[in-house]
């Protein structure tokens, strides 16, 4: 059995051909064998230069009421109130590690998804602006 290291695209593309050819091999067999040993090396290609980041703690959120059929109010008994709720999924409020806990626990959805960072949405009103020194704020016109 000739199989060569990964190191290039080309060579990840033609170790997923070989392995496309490979998938009706018989048990036990010199066929089987080099499929078990190519996709291995793919796998670790893949995982060196195209890694599956986690997913974002509210869009995992979302995807398990979606695929679940849960709707907000499912939520309250593990985030709080319906305000609670709609700041957490509009991304004005982060989780807190007891809504984790409890998210887990009554949804099932595991903990690790849930504790990675993610960004919030911008507050309301806080574009900042530089005072333009020629304007006076009392009149709010130009200085003279």
């Amino acid at each position: 059995m000739d199989v060569q290291p990964i190191r290039t695209d080309e060579d990840y593309r033609e170790a997923l051909r070989q392995i496309e050819q490979l998938m009706d091999a018989a048990p036990d067999s010199e066929e089987e064998a080099r499929l078990d040993v190519l996709a291995t090396l793919v796998q670790a290609y893949e995982a060196k230069h195209y890694p599956i980041l986690p997913p974002d703690p509210i869009a995992a959120l979302e995807y398990y009421m979606q695929t679940r059929g849960l709707t907000r109010k499912d939520l309250e008994a593990s985030i709080g109130k319906r305000g609670r709720v709609t700041e957490v999924l509009n991304r004005r409020r982060a989780l807190t590690l007891s809504m984790i806990r409890k998210l887990s626990a009554n949804l099932g959805i595991p903990a690790q998804t849930l504790i990675a960072p993610y960004s919030l949405a911008p507050k309301a009103g806080s574009t900042r602006r530089h005072r333009d020194p020629t304007i006076d704020k009392a009149s709010s016109s130009p200085i003279s």
